[in-house]
């Protein structure tokens, strides 16, 4: 990613502190940071310090599994079962009772979420996943550029930049109000630069041929922003 989109997404984690809600959680399943971890192993294996990675990776094993053989056999001598049955089982039972848990607390997260979404929140989560698509579309369009397409270059890169910071601006400023106003729904906001916005100039910012990539880019850029100022607008109205 190039250094003028470096920090323009709104991350998982950012999000969640916006709205202090532990909205995108996703349900972790332990498998796929073991199938991760084999993947990294694997690429590191084909590199050019192949056999020392094998050599560290098999030592490791043997003597984990020496490790709790040694264990089992001086404190549990009362198993009769081989140490290597005894493990897979233990492995087994760990990892099921880990996923459990990571399984009730994603739903414990879920169901919070439900009881405390507004319709406003669920405009603007939305709108920020428009917003961050479209930097992804702009990150995959410039590596379709690196890779020898010239032709595809953004024109008036800078103006699509700085339609997006203002967007994001946008987007925070209404997260954050719209938190205030979700956990103090007996209290109106009484800072107005809470509702300042930068729709004017956004607006003037927008390019009129909507048919080139740049003009399609500050026009998503724009519509998002006015879904933003529709929902602040709205809940200055519940004032």
């Amino acid at each position: 990613m190039r250094d003028d989109l470096q920090g323009l997404e709104i991350s998982q984690k950012e999000l969640q502190k916006l709205t202090n809600l532990p909205v995108n959680d996703k349900l972790v399943i332990i498998i796929n940071p073991l199938k991760k971890l084999g993947v990294n192993f694997l690429e590191k294996i084909k590199g050019s310090e192949g056999a020392t990675v094998i050599f560290i990776g098999f030592s490791t094993i043997v003597f984990s599994y020496l490790l709790f053989d040694v264990i089992i056999k001086v404190f549990a001598t009362w198993i009769t079962i081989p140490s290597w049955i005894l493990l897979i089982i233990l492995g087994l039972w760990v990892g099921g009772a880990i996923q459990t848990i990571l399984y009730l607390i994603w739903k414990k997260n879920s169901k919070f979420v439900k009881l405390n979404m507004t319709n406003s929140l669920l405009v603007l989560l939305n709108d920020v996943d428009r917003y961050n698509d479209v930097i992804r579309a702009i990150d995959i369009n410039d590596q379709i550029e690196e890779a020898g397409n010239p032709e595809v270059s953004i024109k008036e890169r800078e103006k699509v930049i700085e339609a997006l910071k203002l967007t994001k601006t946008d987007l925070i400023r209404a997260l954050k109000t719209e938190k205030i106003l979700r956990e103090n729904k007996n209290f109106i906001l009484s800072n107005t630069e809470l509702f300042v916005n930068n729709l004017a100039t956004l607006t003037a910012m927008q390019v009129t041929e909507q048919a080139t990539e740049h003009g399609r880019l500050l026009n998503e850029a724009l519509q998002i922003a006015l879904d933003v100022q529709h929902e602040m607008r709205r809940l200055q109205s519940q004032r």
